[in-house]
């Protein structure tokens, strides 16, 4: 099977090239440095390929999935472009039935990374009618600074990096672009209250979500149980462990999430911990891909 990743030279794009050139079971579609930013040939790799992962821009992502129209090329959209479009199938394949509507689907829309752990942890306590949909939830997600891409990067890499030692809260207007995703994919009436901060390591995620007990039906024992029956091992788990030995960076280099429940039956919250590149991006691209193209779902990936 052909794959092409269009957007290469992005963050997210980088990583799964890296992975995709250890595959023995794929060959890879790529285009030369002078000519990955040139449409005519963007659009010809793209045809070329059984399946496109784009890395790109939401503008980008748009014109790459408007040159494939009328083809069987599968595509997966790393952008926040496609991520609440209707005619695009939300990547997530641990949701109930969402494994099987990415295996038949063409178009999949790959999570953002703080959506990913805040659905995680919200969308199946909805769905089993634990949590009402009008819940006033707040989300307050720490992450490392990769998640920026090159430009963040730099900033905590390069010179003047000392004066981003202390963690800083941003998209402080609550007009985070996963915040449609957030709600859209969880069923809630509102969104939440959103609070990402950025730290000074690079790979690492935790996403925290206090559950207020007025909008639950349930204490904690039953929240545990419905991660329980869904989280049952492989690339998501429920994890019976207190996270006061889990760093945010406790699973960096894994494509893997814990999930966890802390607190009393008075203020339970529920945390995912997981890598912003793993599962929060490359490598819930390549969980993807692997059941668009009928290939076993965890190859390639570091649990």
């Amino acid at each position: 099977m052909k794959v092409f990743v269009d957007g290469s030279a992005g963050t997210t794009g980088l990583e799964i090239v890296k992975r995709l050139k250890e595959r023995r079971d794929l060959s890879l579609v790529t285009l030369s440095d002078e000519l990955r930013k040139d449409p005519s040939a963007r659009k010809d790799a793209l045809l070329s390929a059984d399946l496109a992962i784009l890395c790109l821009p939401d503008e980008a992502a748009v014109e790459a999935v408007a040159f494939a129209e009328g083809s069987n090329v599968k595509i997966i959209d790393a952008s926040t472009a496609h991520r609440t479009a209707p005619d695009f199938v939300y990547g997530f394949p641990e949701l109930k039935g969402q494994r099987q509507k990415i295996k038949a689907a063409r178009l999949v829309a790959n999570p953002g990374c703080h959506a990913s752990g805040f659905i995680a942890l919200v969308q199946p306590l909805v769905e089993a009618g634990v949590l009402l949909k009008d819940a006033p939830l707040s989300c307050f997600s720490l992450t490392g600074y990769t998640g920026g891409g090159k430009k963040m990067i730099a900033d905590y890499e390069g010179e003047g990096a000392a004066a981003l030692l202390a963690p800083r809260q941003y998209a402080t207007g609550q007009k985070h672009k996963h915040l449609p995703e957030m709600q859209a994919l969880t069923g809630l009436t509102r969104a939440p209250i959103f609070l990402p901060v950025v730290a000074a390591f690079p790979r690492g995620m935790q996403v925290s979500v206090p559950l207020p007990t007025d909008f639950l039906s349930c204490g904690a024992e039953g929240v545990k149980e419905v991660y329980r029956d869904l989280y049952q091992g492989g690339v998501v788990r429920y994890d019976d462990r207190s996270l006061a030995s889990m760093p945010a960076d406790a699973l960096a280099g894994k494509d893997s999430m814990a999930i966890s429940v802390v607190g009393n039956e008075d203020r339970i919250v529920a945390v995912a911990t997981f890598d912003n590149l793993g599962k929060g991006a490359s490598g819930a691209a390549i969980q993807n891909m692997n059941i668009m193209l009928g290939a076993e779902e965890t190859t390639g990936l570091r649990l």
